[in-house]
C-alpha cells in the first residue's frame, strides 16, 4: 500500500465518481492510455483485481471500491491540510464551506457569520443552502466542510451531533383573508392551496403526519417545490399557506416591509432535530473549527 502513488489513488477515487477510464483520466490530467498503466500497475502491486469491464465501460470490484473510498478520503485530507498550512503561512483565515439546511442557515448560520466577520475581516465562508440528502453527498465528497442538517441511519462516512429541534409555522402574505378571522379553524386552513416539498421531503412528511395525528384531511391543492424562493413568490402572489422552519419567520417578523406572516395558530408542527454533521473522524481548519465553535455558542 505504501508504494501507491497519489496518482494512481486519485485515479482509483475519480473511476468510482465516473465509472469511465476516459473521463477519470481527464479529471486526474493524464492520457488514457497512461491511466490504463497505472490502474494494471495498481492490480500488479496489490495482487488483487481492482476493476472489471462492463460493456463499454468498467465497475471497480469491492476491492476496488473499497481502497477508491480510501483515496477519496486522502484526498479530501490532503486538500484540508494545504488549507491549514496556507492559513498558518498567512496568519490570515481561510475559506469556510459550509452547508445548511433553510431553517439553520438565516437563524444560526447568518447571525454567526456576521459576528465573525466584523471581528475578522478576512474571514469567508461559502454557504450552501439544500437539503440534508444533498449536503451529506457534497460533505462525502469533500466539497464542504461540515453542514447542519439531518444524517440518515446506518451512516459510517458521516458522523453528527444533535443541535436543535426546528419547529414549523404556517406562513401567509401580508393581508391573507385567514389573518382577519377571530379565530382560524382547521377548516379554514384547508380551504386554501398549501405549498409543500415533494412527498420523500422531511417537511412534507412531517405535514402529512401531524394532520393526520390532529384528523384533519390533507389539503386538498397541493403545489410541490423544493425552491424556497418560489414558495415566497407563490405566498406572495396567492393566499397560499406553507408550513416554513419558524427560525425562517423569525428571521424577517420584525421587518414591516417583508411581505410574509406567519398565522396565529399552532398546529404542533415540527421536524426532526438537526444536527452537526462532518466526515467521520475529520480534523477541522482553523477557520472551519471558528465557525463551529460559534455556531454553538449561539445555539
Amino acid at each position: 500500500m505504501r508504494r501507491l502513488k497519489p496518482v494512481q489513488l486519485r485515479l482509483l477515487a475519480e473511476l468510482e465518481n465516473t465509472g469511465a477510464l476516459g473521463l477519470a483520466a481527464t479529471r486526474i490530467g493524464v492520457a488514457q492510455p497512461a491511466a490504463s498503466r497505472l490502474l494494471a500497475e495498481m492490480e500488479a502491486l496489490l495482487s488483487l483485481p481492482l476493476h472489471e469491464r462492463q460493456g463499454r465501460g468498467l465497475q471497480l470490484t469491492p476491492v476496488g471500491k473499497a481502497l477508491a473510498r480510501r483515496a477519496a478520503r486522502i484526498e479530501i485530507e490532503l486538500a484540508d491540510a494545504a488549507r491549514d498550512l496556507a492559513e498558518a503561512a498567512t496568519g490570515r483565515a481561510g475559506v469556510v464551506r459550509v452547508g445548511s439546511v433553510t431553517g439553520p442557515a438565516l437563524s444560526l448560520v447568518m447571525p454567526t457569520l456576521i459576528r465573525l466577520q466584523e471581528a475578522l475581516p478576512d474571514f469567508r465562508a461559502e454557504v450552501t443552502v439544500a437539503t440534508s440528502i444533498n449536503l451529506c453527498d457534497l460533505l462525502r465528497e469533500g466539497r464542504l466542510d461540515f453542514a447542519l442538517a439531518r444524517l440518515g441511519p446506518g451512516e459510517t462516512q458521516l458522523e453528527a451531533r444533535v443541535i436543535a429541534g426546528e419547529p414549523l409555522s404556517l406562513v401567509v402574505r401580508r393581508g391573507h383573508p385567514l389573518l382577519v378571522l377571530p379565530r382560524i379553524s382547521g377548516e379554514d386552513l384547508l380551504r386554501h392551496d398549501w405549498v409543500v416539498g415533494d412527498d420523500e421531503t422531511l417537511l412534507t412528511q412531517t405535514v402529512i403526519a401531524r394532520l393526520s395525528e390532529l384528523g384533519m384531511p390533507l389539503p386538498k391543492r397541493r403545489i410541490s417545490t423544493s425552491s424556497f424562493l418560489f414558495t415566497l413568490a407563490l405566498l406572495n402572489q396567492t393566499d397560499a399557506i406553507a408550513p416554513l422552519a419558524t427560525a425562517v419567520v423569525d428571521s424577517f417578523a420584525g421587518n414591516p416591509s417583508v411581505p410574509f406572516v406567519s398565522l396565529p395558530v399552532d398546529l404542533g408542527l415540527s421536524v426532526a432535530p438537526f444536527s452537526l454533521v462532518t466526515r467521520t473522524g475529520a480534523q477541522m481548519t482553523p477557520s472551519a473549527q471558528r465557525l463551529i465553535d460559534g455556531l454553538r455558542y449561539a445555539s
